[in-house]
Formats: C-alpha cells, structure tokens, sequence
C-alpha cells in the first residue's frame, strides 16, 4: 500500500482529503497541519509521495520541500502542492520547485485520488 503524508494547516481540508485518499483510494495516509509537524512525521512515516499546503503559518510548503530534499531518503520523493493561490507567478514558483503538479483550491476530494494516481502513472511512464 502506497503511503502520502499530507500537510495543511485546515483541519477540514486535512480529514476529508484523508478520509478520500484512504476510502477511495486505498492509500496509507498520515497527515499533520504545519510544516514543523510534516518534517518530524517524514522519517518515521516514510511516505511514497507528500502533499503540502503551499501557505502554512509556520512556514510555506517551498520551505518545507526545499528542506525534505536536503534529506537523501526523501530527495526524490514526489510532491504535491495544495494552495489557494491563484496567481500566475504563485502558480510558476510552486511548478519550479520540481513538484510532480500543483491542485488548487477548492478542489473535489472526491477525485483527489484519482488525481494521485494519474500524477503516479505519469512518473512511472516519464
């Protein structure tokens, strides 16, 4: 079973994206809600792909991927962002970072592990 760690800092965001990745999906999921919490959780949780809030209060998701790539086990791990941002150049910044896609919100989460899977497919045929 595949496992995604998903950071954000909106409780409601957080468990219907959890309930849908494991229900629908079938995914392991373990999920915090600040990037401090994400980077403690990474080494005892292994995950095979992470989800991150582009905008938590502690510290911003290019932060928190910028600093789980330093970490050798992790450095190829695929990443997701999740943001309200909208903006062209906040859209660029977060596809430059060298995550796998960028879903904004408001999104389904209904079709959220749908979304994971075809971002896997596509690393795998890549």
């Amino acid at each position: 079973m595949q496992r995604i760690l998903l950071a954000d800092d909106e409780p409601d965001i957080l468990e219907i994206s959890r309930i849908a990745l494991q229900t629908v999906g079938g995914y392991e999921v373990a999920v915090c809600e600040s990037g401090a919490g994400f980077l403690k959780l990474l080494p005892e949780f292994k995950p095979d792909l992470v989800i991150i809030d582009a905008l938590m209060p502690d510290m911003n998701g290019l932060e928190v991927l910028s600093r789980m790539r330093l970490v050798d086990e992790f450095r190829e791990t695929p990443a997701v962002f999740l943001t309200g941002l909208v903006l062209d150049r906040d859209l660029r910044d977060l596809r430059a970072s060298g995550a796998e896609a960028v879903i904004t919100k408001p999104f389904d989460p209904m079709k959220l592990p749908q979304r994971i899977d075809d971002i896997w497919k596509a690393k795998d045929d890549g």
